[in-house]
């Protein structure tokens, strides 16, 4: 009120003008004695000023200190009482999350009514028009902000910035909202035509330092897309850790999504200090990802099944050489390595299953499914072949001794029932096959987690060269320079 003042301060100002002369009133008065002793010292003399004690009272003041904004807490009366007592904490027993929300969206209504002249604005900035376009930049919101807090900023911020009579309808005059954000719950909120993803390139790559290229994901799909409506919907379903990850990995269910981390907590120490994202996704649907992910330039390993079916029609069977069996796994056949026949998927060497863009040194992505394996039955002399259908019966096949030996019902049970009965790779392989129709894999999962043996497991074959290449994959993305091209300039 002290520095533009109107009519509706006077009030105010008076009243605070009052206050500073009745305190120093008292002042005068307390202070009385004090001075006539000092006096007696011979000062002041007839010819010095006298002193007085003043108060001086601005208006800001009654802010500027920690209990300035107080919180109201409920309390229940107790029997009998018949006023409720009002209990107030100072604005320094909240959270800290909790104080930079109020922060940040008063400063967004302080911005949104500089910008139309609200109130004194009208006064400390005049202007005959207002400007057409408002640009607010926000940087890193979610300090101190637990999830759902991040969330509510992000839908309600841009309201806060239009919440005015004369925004609300009209097109003339523009926000943009600005937000630099670290936190997948952020970027979760917000449709992907709104979203900009900054890929860091190394030095030799674009330009000889280190930059960062800006990608726009409005153009990851295009206008009416199918496979758009289910990205963003899944993504919404799982997270949006895709946009802050090294790397991703794609899994086919909950089995491969409770126990692959463990398999790269316990055997893979470099993996796992890496920031990787790993997404549950069938292999029906992980192809529709392709867009997104060679957009983004995001290394990915994509961790899916064989799903062998009879040839010539849909119905699936355990895989078996030289039959002509078919996928039906449609990232297999539509994406990497882009081959239909379960005998051509097994002959694809390691580069035909991995899929490396020209010219991008950082982006691949591999595909890991099941592959034939040598086992040995508990009992038997000789190794067989095997011919793992999905990612339970491969891990069971490359473990033996650790699933005949597992306690446990359901998937458990029968797998050991089927060890137990032996017969042979194939006859082994097709009780398993039968069992997998009916058992209920997250649980299969979980007697696995709870095993005292869990760490002496095998990783499938499938799965381990999957994740040490990617393992080696990351450490060269973790170069910042690289080296010069043949016949490049110096």
């Amino acid at each position: 009120p002290t520095k533009v003042p109107d009519v509706k301060d006077l009030g105010a100002l008076q009243a605070i003008e009052a206050a500073q002369d009745a305190f120093d009133q008292k002042l005068t008065e307390s202070f009385e004695a004090a001075f006539s002793e000092v006096e007696g010292m011979g000062y002041p003399g007839v010819t010095d000023p006298k002193p007085k004690v003043s108060t001086r009272l601005k208006a800001i003041d009654g802010l500027n200190h920690s209990s300035a904004v107080t919180f109201v807490v409920d309390v229940t009366p107790a029997e009998g009482e018949a006023v409720v007592p009002v209990l107030r904490l100072p604005e320094n027993n909240n959270g800290l999350g909790y104080q930079n929300l109020i922060s940040m969206i008063f400063r967004l209504m302080s911005f949104r009514d500089s910008w139309m002249r609200v109130g004194k604005a009208a006064t400390t900035n005049p202007a005959a028009v207002i400007e057409p376009l408002h640009l607010v930049l926000v940087e890193e919101p979610e300090a101190h902000l637990h999830a759902q807090v991040q969330q509510v900023f992000i839908n309600k911020a841009y309201e806060v910035l239009r919440a005015h009579p004369d925004l609300r309808d009209t097109k003339l005059r523009r926000s943009q909202l600005v937000v630099s954000t670290h936190s997948s719950h952020v970027a979760h909120e917000v449709s992907f035509e709104c979203l900009r993803y900054f890929r860091r390139l190394p030095a030799g790559m674009v330009s000889r330092i280190p930059v960062s290229t800006v990608i726009n994901l409005s153009e990851v799909f295009g206008a009416g897309n199918e496979t758009a409506r289910f990205v963003t919907r899944y993504l919404r379903a799982q997270h949006a850790d895709l946009f802050f990850a090294d790397a991703a990995i794609l899994v086919e269910g909950p089995a491969e999504r409770m126990i692959v981390p463990n398999f790269i907590r316990h055997k893979f120490e470099a993996l796992s200090k890496s920031y990787i994202t790993l997404l549950e996704i069938g292999g029906s649907h992980a192809h529709r990802l392709r867009p997104l992910i060679e957009h983004l330039g995001l290394l990915t390993l994509i961790i899916t099944d064989l799903d062998s079916q009879a040839s010539g029609t849909t119905t699936s069977a355990p895989p078996r050489p030289g039959e002509g069996q078919s996928t039906n796994n449609t990232t297999l056949r539509q994406w990497v390595p882009a081959r239909t026949s379960v005998d051509e998927l097994w002959e694809a060497t390691l580069a035909e299953r991995t899929l490396e863009p020209a010219g991008d040194p950082l982006f691949a992505v591999r595909a890991a499914y099941q592959l034939p394996v040598d086992v040995t039955l508990p009992g038997a002399a000789t190794s067989e072949t095997a011919y793992p259908y999905t990612f339970e019966d491969a891990l069971a096949f490359e473990n033996l001794s650790f699933f005949a030996a597992l306690p446990g019902t359901g998937l458990v049970a029968k797998f050991r029932d089927a060890i137990a009965a032996g017969g042979g790779a194939t006859t082994v392989g097709a009780a398993m096959f039968t069992a997998l129709k009916t058992g209920k894999k997250a649980e299969f999962a979980l007697d696995v987690l709870d095993a005292e043996m869990f760490e002496t497991l095998s990783v499938p074959r499938y799965i381990n060269e999957g994740l040490t290449w990617l393992q080696e994959r990351l450490k060269k993305k973790q170069i910042e320079i690289l080296p010069a091209k043949e016949g490049a300039a110096a």
